[in-house]
């Protein structure tokens, strides 16, 4: 597999939307069932060596666990308890009604009965209709989400390699089944008031100025693949920085701005991890130094952080 191998929107945008919403259903059973972390870290998926998990999570009475993972090698959905039991189903040839309807099952079989609660798309053009009456989206095509996962995986290792250059307080590496990206967080610890008008979601993910840094496959706004990266609050000045590479660039959205660098520049490009990685660092650089974070006492290059390693010491 080549490194970030064309993943082109308009060819599996119909798979994505079905994958999507699945997503979301298994992700609403995470929601329920996880003891809630600052700024929803219990919530997003991670990734495993044949797609995503939920992690494990406890049982109603407390004395087991359950997981649900996404197989997008074998395209199954499993669906296993700590006690050994274990459920999976295909998820080709499912619309988001039977992959719902199954779903449920399959916790019932293991012991794990659930009710999920407002069982409806979560900031999706559909959300007033129900999973169990979505026969609308039912595409799957394994080749388009294998390649999904295949890029998921390898954008997460370079953000793993992002995350270690920073020893501040720093968010996992997460896969968010609400906005189908993944991304990484720092924070600086500056607790950071939001008007009572602003939703819950948005007023715990953003309760801590921070700098994002992240993926997405495209969406209605920006129908192509492409890296990003943004500070919350937004520092004065920042989007007049220039970004690296030259290709790159602002994009002003709901009054704050993004950056944007297109997958396709960095694919073709010599070296493309270090081109996504510098980038992302021509976004941190200034918005944390505009913020005034401790950049220098924050940094710990090659993710090290003892003097005397650093030194090369023994």
């Amino acid at each position: 597999m080549e490194l970030f191998p064309p993943i082109p929107l308009a060819q599996w945008r119909d798979s994505k939307e079905t994958l999507h919403r699945f997503a979301q259903i298994v992700g609403k059973v995470r929601l329920a069932h996880s003891a809630r972390r600052n700024h929803w870290w219990n919530v997003p998926y991670h990734l495993t060596g044949r797609g995503i998990t939920t992690r494990p999570m406890a049982t109603a009475d407390g004395g087991g666990t359950f997981c649900i993972d996404f197989d997008f090698v074998d395209h199954r959905l499993l669906v296993c308890s700590s006690d050994g039991r274990r459920v999976s189903f295909p998820l080709t040839g499912q619309s988001v009604a039977t992959f719902y309807r199954d779903t449920l099952d399959a916790l019932t079989a293991i012991g794990v009965p659930i009710d999920i609660p407002h069982p409806h798309p979560f900031d999706l053009p559909d959300a007033a209709r129900p999973f169990a009456e979505d026969t609308e989206h039912a595409a799957y095509d394994p080749f388009w989400v294998n390649r999904y996962w295949q890029v998921l995986s390898q954008v997460a290792l370079l953000l793993e390699e992002f995350a270690a250059r920073f020893c501040g307080k720093t968010s996992p590496v997460h896969h968010f089944w609400h906005t189908f990206d993944i991304a990484v967080t720092r924070f600086s610890g500056r607790e950071i008031a939001q008007p009572a008008t602003v939703d819950p979601v948005t007023r715990e993910a953003y309760s801590r100025e921070v700098v994002s840094s992240g993926f997405w496959f495209g969406d209605d706004t920006i129908a192509r693949p492409a890296f990003y990266s943004y500070a919350a609050p937004e520092p004065a000045g920042l989007a007049g920085n220039p970004l690296r590479p030259g290709t790159a660039s602002w994009l002003e959205r709901n009054g704050s701005h993004l950056a944007v660098l297109d997958y396709d520049d960095v694919r073709g490009g010599d070296d493309p991890r270090a081109t996504v990685l510098d980038f992302y660092e021509s976004v941190y650089e200034p918005a944390a130094r505009l913020a005034g974070w401790d950049v220098g006492g924050e940094a710990s290059p090659g993710g090290v952080t003892d003097p005397v390693a650093a030194q090369g010491g023994a």
